[in-house]
């Protein structure tokens, strides 16, 4: 039997010499079999070319002769690796082969993991070493030191000095930290782009001129709280740096226009700059950088109280910012309407304009506000208690896409505003605090629980986070609906409202009021925030209405005698405990929303 078997070896190595007399010799190793299962070569063709493409090294195809993805390029290895979400998965990557540790090492150490003490010594261990096999040192682009804040201190960086290649640089909350431990690490840093010392109040001048030395392609700078900085390294920043993007220098009290106008001067390629609470910048220096940062997209001056309407209407005239998406001028006290109208203006783009506490503006900045249109997303008004409700219909006639806005302490409006708010579309987030004249009819409207024909049927609302705090006409029949007809709350401020802190089996589902708060305070305090909102809900359903309902009234109960006297209960307890006076010191927002994050104090 075995010379049959010859023979019929032999004719097939004749068919193949004489069909691809070209080819290269097929190695004993080849894995393209499973292409000759083809009925001939020009069907599978193409696949065959490419495998065979792919020539080996022999000692590479002794190597990986059981592992056919071994012959992936590097940059596929690479791919599939990034697609891993976790270090001990890379690191067993990492001991498969040679192969596979040289292309997985770079994403393991890309952004070493530094969120325990255990781990972050043996980071430091191998950046120190000299006789690894790969340079670790070398490969750090990515350091964030700020869950280990509290223990963080100059000797904890010391060994990070090695990494001269390191592009951000987290060290968020390391109070420990002075300009001896971050300029050890910045010192020779020529990638660094982004730098992030919140809170690190020793830092002084000495790091940001170490910065501006060594640092030529910054692009992001945090230097929030850092009380002690100075125009001076802040200029030299701006000089050295010219790459800059992104700026915070939040509560740097010592920050003047001689800072500020040398980034406006110096950095062209600026998106964002937050100066939240640098009280000594002027008109000065906001008319600079709005009309030199063609690319401005974020502009954050919440408590700038120097800065009046000469700092917009300064402006060149017939330009326009349309880069300008984000402005926050929170506290800004002393613009008037000329100052929005302006705004509006000249940058027609804008999604976010926080106003929270311009109290002089009246109707008539709500009506230049409307050009922005579909722009126009978050609309910060709180305390502007000059706007009245033609103003806001207005506003959502013209802006129908607004996704949240705050009207807190506008005390003239009335459940007409409301019910036009509640046609918004995409409307998630919505503050009504103190807004002492709605009712439930305003909470009905939130809840679409009303429909004028011929108008479509109305489907479930999509609010987010209501806040309702001191709205003391509201009833428990009113928010069951609201708790009901909206499946996606996850935040519901109460306090103040006599229908629910009272009620004790209603508040043992809203969460803790905060320790600094005084007793009267916390009796107050009501606010249902992620389960106790669903909690809440599952027992007013569980419950008999007749039960859990105020029986004595209604919903729509307009006797003005007892209004009154609500009114008068309510505004005492406020005024006894403080809180008739400004409404921030019972924040009761734990996750800032989009508002948050472009400087608008949320009112509780």
């Amino acid at each position: 039997m075995s010379q049959p078997r010859q023979a019929t070896l032999q004719a097939s190595d004749v068919a193949s010499i004489s069909s691809s007399a070209s080819s290269p010799e097929r190695t004993v190793y080849d894995d393209t079999d499973f292409f000759t299962i083809q009925r001939n070569d020009s069907q599978s063709s193409l696949g065959v070319a490419s495998l065979r493409d792919m020539t080996m090294s022999s000692s590479m195809e002794l190597e990986h002769r059981i592992s056919p993805v071994s012959r992936l390029p590097s940059e596929l290895l690479i791919y599939c690796f990034s697609k891993l979400s976790s270090s001990m998965d890379l690191m067993n990557c990492m001991l498969v082969s040679k192969t596979w540790s040289s292309n997985a090492v770079d994403l393991l150490w890309h952004r070493p993991l530094c969120t325990s003490w255990p781990n972050l010594e043996n980071v430091t261990r191998s950046v120190q070493e000299k006789t690894t096999y790969y340079p670790y040192s070398s490969l750090v682009k990515r350091l964030n030191l700020s869950n280990l804040s509290d223990d963080i201190n100059d000797g904890t960086v010391q060994p990070f000095m090695h990494c001269k290649r390191i592009e951000r640089l987290t060290l968020t909350g390391c109070t420990q930290l002075t300009d001896h431990g971050v300029v050890t690490v910045v010192n020779g840093s020529n990638s660094l782009l982004a730098l992030d010392i919140t809170g690190l109040d020793a830092v002084t001048d000495h790091t940001l001129k170490a910065v501006a030395g060594n640092c030529p392609r910054l692009q992001g700078l945090n230097i929030t709280d850092c009380s002690k900085v100075t125009d001076e390294s802040l200029t030299a920043v701006a000089q050295s740096c010219r790459h800059l993007k992104r700026l915070k220098l939040n509560n740097c009290a010592l920050i003047t226009d001689e800072s500020v106008t040398a980034v406006a001067r110096h950095c062209p390629a600026m998106l964002e700059i937050d100066l939240h609470n640098c009280r000594q910048i002027t008109d000065e220096s906001i008319t600079l950088l709005i009309s030199r940062g063609r690319q401005l997209r974020e502009l954050r001056v919440a408590h700038c109280s120097v800065i009046t309407d000469s700092a917009f209407l300064e402006l060149p005239q017939h330009l326009a910012f349309d880069s300008l998406r984000i402005l926050d001028l929170t506290a800004c006290f002393q613009l008037h309407d000329e100052a929005v109208e302006k705004i509006t203006e000249t940058s027609p783009r804008l999604r976010n304009l926080v106003l929270a506490k311009c109290k002089e503006i009246t109707d008539r900045s709500v009506h230049a506000i409307t050009r922005l249109g579909k722009n126009l997303h978050y609309i910060h008004l709180g305390h502007c208690a000059q706007i009245t409700d033609a103003a806001v219909i207005q506003l959502v006639k013209m802006c129908n896409r607004i996704r949240y806005i705050d009207l807190a302490c506008c005390h003239r409006l009335t459940d007409a505003s409301v019910k036009q708010l509640a046609t918004l579309p995409k409307l998630r987030r919505i503050g009504l605090v103190k807004c002492q004249a709605i009712t439930d009819r305003s909470i009905m409207a939130l809840a679409k629980m009303f429909n004028e024909p011929p108008a479509k049927p109305l489907g479930p609302s999509l609010l987010e986070r209501v806040h309702l705090s001191y709205c003391v006409h509201l009833t428990l029949q009113g928010i069951h609906a609201l708790l009901n007809r909206c499946p996606k709350l996850t935040h519901l401020s109460l306090t103040g409202v006599q229908a629910f802190f009272l009620r004790e089996d209603l508040t043992n589902f809203c969460r803790e009021a905060p320790q600094e708060f005084s007793e009267h305070q916390r009796t107050m305090f009501c606010v249902f925030s992620g389960p106790g909102v669903n909690k809440l809900r599952d027992y007013l359903n569980s419950e008999d209405p007749a039960s859990i309902y105020d029986t004595e009234g209604t919903m729509y109960d307009d006797r003005e005698a007892e209004d009154g006297e609500a009114d008068q209960q309510v505004t005492g307890m406020m005024n006894a405990t403080g809180l008739g006076v400004d409404d921030d010191e019972m924040n009761d927002e734990d996750e800032p929303g989009e508002g948050s994050q472009d400087g608008a104090e949320p009112d509780s």
